[in-house]
């Protein structure tokens, strides 16, 4: 892959906002690290600078042996993209995990508390990103120079990008920006709307200083600023109570308008190590870059593959590409997804999924990337990832099954999709649902399905199109893609909702849990040092 190396740049920082200071690690890892206050001295630090924003959401840190920017015991197992994924899926009938870890038991069966350390992880890496960008921000703002302003402008969406998170899932933080400046002092909480509003603000202001769409992958454009102004109207309603449907397919038209992006032909593509736009994949719009050689690290997809793979079932050499440090056999789905990803009335005819056919070869849903492991039920929650349904969505291949041209045994070369063009679509079909315009939405839906069955086999009509069916067509496309949480409570089934998935709330059967679970605790360190800090209701 043509790789844009703005990872390789360092940063540090006198102070971090959060109050959790003392337990982030942030001193410099060698004597010539690039300081923020240097960035005069010569234009390429500006931008590995801008570099070490970006790579703060997918790698631990990059010093010697990764150097970590938050000290742990093991530097990548507590990393975003890790961190959010897990908070995003296993809490979810998507994905399941064995491993005994502190903190996944509780994930598994949504009965977390306020001292899980995946939150707690998140919520102090997405505060250091915000820190980053805000001291990367305040250095360089009034600087006239048009590739400053656009450098600016991406730093302002990376912010905007990680207090979207916060907003999605944690609610009411605490809120800086570049004029509190850096130093240990107590922020004061924002609540939900007010962020909403800051961030919706914030994107629109940026739009013009951004490039064009397609201008410079994996860095933000006015493509990305699209998305994510699509994406928080769709969730308007559970942030501030007030649906913005209109708002939603105005943005969500936009990128659709674009002739700069189109549907990747195959699938699979959008999952594969030539998936960047850089690639020839005018589908994705924005993502996490990875590269076997130059973000080395057990973060991002080569995290999905290694955890998602098993010596028995799943072996990641056969399914994935990948032949080091392999089959950590943790990641699997639970088979209330696979009933909703496999279609058996239509391709089984009403009968049982047949177990000589493990990886569903008949299916004519060409989205389906799983096969049944030793059985479908999965015993108990900590019960070995043998059993449950594998997926193997990423791969470390290119979409052809030839191996990537920065091939890595361990380390996978397949960005991370945070918004591809499918997404656009199943987004504006929704929001015209809710304002009325069903054959809109319907035609939006077979789009997706078009490509994804190979003709128009799969399309629907206007007495299939429901809520469920659309958010089930959303599991279908972005299984694994850390959306599947907020489009459950979006949809009101997170929780005390009608459908209940095996051992959510600890039951075999699945049970409906309290609807304070919708949204996730501030973390208990956090609360107990900030005295501006309020616990969300119900912790």
């Amino acid at each position: 892959m043509n790789k844009i190396l703005l990872i390789i740049g360092f940063l540090t920082f006198t102070g971090i906002f959060t109050s959790c200071v003392d337990d982030l690690d942030v001193k410099p890892k060698d004597p010539d690290t690039i300081l923020s206050g240097n960035l005069g001295d010569d234009p390429q630090y500006m931008k590995q600078v801008l570099g070490k924003i970006y790579a703060s959401f997918i790698i631990a840190g990059q010093g010697e042996n990764g150097g970590a920017d938050i000290a742990a015991s093991d530097e990548n197992f507590f990393t975003t993209m890790r961190a959010l994924w897990n908070l995003q899926e296993i809490t979810t009938d998507e994905a399941i995990c064995a491993w005994g870890d502190v903190g996944i038991a509780d994930l598994n069966t949504q009965t977390w508390s306020p001292s899980n350390p995946f939150l707690t992880a998140l919520y102090q890496r997405l505060g250091l990103s915000v820190t980053y960008a805000n001291d990367f921000i305040r250095m360089n703002q009034g600087i006239d120079d048009p590739e400053v302003v656009r450098y600016v402008a991406e730093a302002r969406f990376l912010r905007a990008l990680a207090y979207s998170w916060m907003i999605d899932l944690f609610g009411n933080p605490p809120f800086t920006t570049e004029e509190d400046g850096v130093g240990k002092f107590y922020p004061e909480q924002i609540s939900r709307a007010d962020l909403f509003d800051y961030v919706v603000s914030e994107l629109k202001d940026i739009e013009d200083d951004l490039g064009e769409p397609g201008f410079s992958y994996p860095q933000a454009d006015k493509g990305a600023v699209w998305m994510l102004l699509a994406r928080l109207y769709l969730n308007a309603e559970v942030y501030t109570g007030t649906a913005q449907w209109d708002s939603c397919k105005f943005y969500a038209d936009k990128v659709i308008a674009s002739p700069a992006y189109e549907l990747a032909q195959n699938y699979r593509r959008n999952f594969s190590a030539d998936n960047g736009y850089d690639d020839g994949n005018l589908e994705m719009i924005f993502a996490w870059e990875q590269d076997g050689v130059n973000t080395q690290g057990y973060v991002g997809t080569t995290f999905l593959i290694e955890s998602s793979s098993d010596a028995d079932y799943l072996p990641a050499e056969e399914y994935h590409g990948l032949t080091e440090n392999t089959n950590w056999n943790g990641n699997r789905a639970r088979k209330d997804f696979m009933d909703i990803l496999v279609d058996t009335l239509a391709t089984y005819g009403n009968v049982p999924v047949p177990m000589d056919d493990r990886e569903f070869t008949q299916a004519d849903d060409q989205r389906v990337y799983l096969k049944i492991k030793r059985t479908i039920d999965i015993p108990s929650p900590s019960s070995s990832g043998d059993y449950g349904i594998g997926v193997y969505k990423f791969t470390a291949r290119n979409a052809d099954g030839s191996q990537a041209e920065n091939y890595n045994p361990a380390y996978a070369s397949t960005d991370f999709p945070i918004f591809r063009l499918a997404d656009a679509y199943l987004m504006r079909a929704e929001a015209n649902f809710h304002l009325g315009d069903r054959s809109s939405a319907i035609a939006d839906i077979n789009v997706i399905r078009e490509r994804a069955y190979g003709d128009a086999s799969g399309n629907i009509t206007d007495a299939d199109l429901s809520e469920e069916f659309i958010l089930d067509e959303r599991a279908r496309e972005f299984y694994y893609e850390a959306q599947r949480r907020t489009d459950l409570v979006r949809f009101g089934q997170f929780t005390d909702g009608t459908y209940h998935w095996q051992w959510k709330g600890g039951t075999f059967e699945g049970a409906a849990t309290s609807n304070h679970l919708d949204i996730f605790p501030i973390p208990g360190d956090e609360v107990s040092a900030n005295p501006n800090i309020e616990q969300n209701p119900g912790y």
